[in-house]
Parts: structure tokens; sequence; C-alpha cells
């Protein structure tokens, strides 16, 4: 089987790359865009844009999608020795893609993105790069904890990068950027799949949902779609967790740092 890497000239110049993943992006081949967007990240001398940045997101969200997707269902079979083994198996997997897009983030984006935000007398949208990487941080970390539950260093991690990052959005954003609102979700969502305290997840989203409810007004056009739609799944998620019949195992719906 012919890796995408080994495409003639592919690697030559970074416009390539780019060209690329989106190109991958299209066919769905999402296995061939990670390692094209890694290679992005680690080219020596840039930063990754904000689109940049969204491709980055979809490829690995993707593929980590369909592994926690299976590790989800295999759960719900009978155990025996083979299926056991398959199941560490999609684990492993799972822990490696995991570990692969915490590298570039802790080892590359972040700390790229925290030297711009310093050198540069205005730096546009750093924060709002940063924040999304947090996010992902925080995501992944979540991922990791809810199928190896017994890592305590990731709900840690989990926890910790969340409230970093939610903290920076509450200082630089209003209640109604889709970024902020977006860390809100995942933060509550946390909190109530892998901490297990449904009253601070819910203190959350709806503290969220209400703070971005008074400042509708204040929704530019070109976020609103994106706005709007937390809100809702803040809102969902409030109504799920509350609700005094929902199974114990009702998780909530998050959203990605794009």
């Amino acid at each position: 089987m012919t890796d995408i890497l080994s495409i003639k000239d592919l690697t030559a110049k970074r416009e390539n790359l780019v060209y690329m993943a989106k190109s991958a992006e299209v066919a769905e081949r999402y296995e061939d865009m990670c390692k094209i967007m890694k290679l992005l990240v680690q080219w020596e001398g840039t930063s990754l844009s904000s689109d940049e940045r969204n491709l980055l997101s979809v490829a690995y969200k993707n593929v980590i999608g369909m592994r926690r997707a299976s590790c989800r269902t295999l759960k719900e079979y009978k155990n025996s020795e083979w299926l056991d083994q398959y199941k560490t198996l999609v684990e492993n997997e799972l822990k490696d893609i995991c570990k692969e897009i915490l590298g570039l983030l802790t080892d590359t984006l972040i700390p790229n993105v925290k030297n711009e935000i310093k050198t540069a007398e205005k730096a546009e949208g750093g924060n709002e790069k940063e924040l999304k990487d947090l996010q992902m941080t925080g995501d992944y970390h979540r991922y990791l904890a809810e199928i190896f539950t017994d890592d305590k260093d990731n709900v840690m991690d989990a926890q910790e990068t969340y409230k970093s990052a939610l903290a920076i959005a509450e200082k630089h954003l209003i209640p109604t950027h889709p970024i902020r609102l977006g860390l809100a979700l995942n933060f509550s969502v946390c909190y109530y799949e892998i901490l297990k305290d449904q009253q601070k997840a819910c203190e959350l989203a709806k503290s969220a949902f209400d703070a971005a409810i008074s400042k509708l007004d204040s929704i530019d056009e070109a976020s609103y779609k994106d706005s709007t739609l937390i809100m809702q799944l803040l809102r969902d998620n409030l109504t799920l967790w509350t609700t005094t019949e929902a199974a114990e195992d009702d998780g909530g719906e998050d959203v990605d740092a794009a």
C-alpha cells in the first residue's frame, strides 16, 4: 500500500501539503490528512494559520472519533479472550493518536502561539489560536480519560487545561464568541462524563448559556450560526442532565475546536 507522503515532490513546498490536506479532507481520507498536517505543524520557521488549525482539528477529530465509537461498541459485547485482545488493540490505537496530537500541541503549537503573542505588538487573533490549541489539548486528554479510567493524570490534565483556557476566554472574548462557548460546553461535558460532577456540569453550562443569552445582540453575522448552535447544545445537555430519568451513562454533546 502506497503512503501518501511518498507522492513525488509532495513535501517540496509547504503549499503542496496544504493543498493535499484539503484534498484528503474532501476524499474523507483522514488518516492521510493527519500525516500531512503533522508535517505542516513541524515545518521549520512557520506556524499554522487559523484555517490550517481547522484542518488539523478536522483530521484528528475524525480519526479519533472512529476509535472512540469502536471502543464504545466493543464495551457492550461479552468479554472473551479474543475480544479482550481486540479491545486492547483498538484502545492502544486511540492512545497513540491522542499522544501524537497532544505532542504536536504541547511541544510545538502552543509554545509557538505563546511566542507570537509575546513578541507581536498586536497579536491579532493570537488569543483565539491559543484557545483553540488549549481546547484541543483538553479534549484529547478527556478522550484518553474516558477509555483509560485508571489513569488519573489525564483527568487532571483535562480539567486544568479547560480551566485555564476558559479563564483566558472569559477575559478576552465576549460571552457569545463561539470559542468561549465551545470551551464552556466541552468543559461541562468533562465535568459530567469524566469527573462525574453533575452539579458543576450544570452550573457551568447554565452560566455560559445565560451569559450568552443576555448578550444576543452582540453576536456578529460571521459567528451567528456557530454561536447559536453551541448555545443549543448547551441547552440540550442541561435538559438531558437535569432529567431524573436520565441513564447513568448518558453523556452530552461537545464541539470541535474549529
